[in-house]
């Protein structure tokens, strides 16, 4: 499976999806969370988050101070599941699976916020850290159950992203061993 840019769907608003193919030079200028800002190197995070749910592979919902909130994972993308008649994608199911074990309902996690807040969808966007160090998203793609995805300019963690895919194509893992090129073409084209 070759990595390629990615389509935006039409009438979005998502103008730079761009799927990563060679390594990323990450640069991130401010991080904001309600007017808080911090660098890099003193990411903001959500300490009182746990997990509700996991809607699929990389889209969760999550308590944060009594209220639940939609989180989509940044910088990783998983296939898609079954859903409103659509089918599902090469390893959608799993990909769903995994995360749900990782994640099951009650875990407590870290929200760590990039550049952009919320999606078009209202979603928040963040990169999740379980209390016991695992970083949630960049495991997905290690394990072979994601492949990177650069939404500029949310980009802190692109670099390490693209390494793990890397090694997980090398080493077979996931959807790098049962998925082909053109089950990744037929959902970029139908614009997911």
């Amino acid at each position: 499976m070759a990595w390629a840019p990615a389509r935006s769907s039409s009438g979005s608003d998502r103008t730079s999806r761009t799927r990563v193919a060679a390594p990323v030079v990450a640069s991130v200028a401010l991080v904001l969370l309600g007017g808080g800002c911090a660098t890099d190197a003193d990411p903001v995070r959500l300490a009182n988050a746990s997990i509700d749910r996991v809607v699929d592979g990389d889209t969760v919902d999550v308590v944060i101070e009594g209220r639940t909130e939609r989180v989509r994972l940044i910088g990783i993308d998983t296939p898609e599941v079954e859903h409103d008649g659509r089918p599902g994608e090469c390893y959608g199911t799993a990909a769903s699976a995994f995360t749900a074990a990782m994640l099951p309902p009650g875990t407590e996690v870290r929200i760590e916020r990039d550049v952009v807040a919320r999606d078009h969808y209202g979603r928040l966007l963040g990169y999740l850290h379980r209390d016991d160090g695992l970083f949630v998203n960049e495991e997905i793609v290690r394990r072979g159950f994601a492949t990177p995805l650069t939404i500029e300019p949310n980009s802190m963690h692109a670099a390490r992203f693209v390494a793990a895919a890397a090694a997980a194509e090398r080493e077979g893992l996931g959807l790098w061993d049962r998925c082909n090129e053109s089950t990744t073409v037929a959902h970029d084209a139908a614009g997911g």
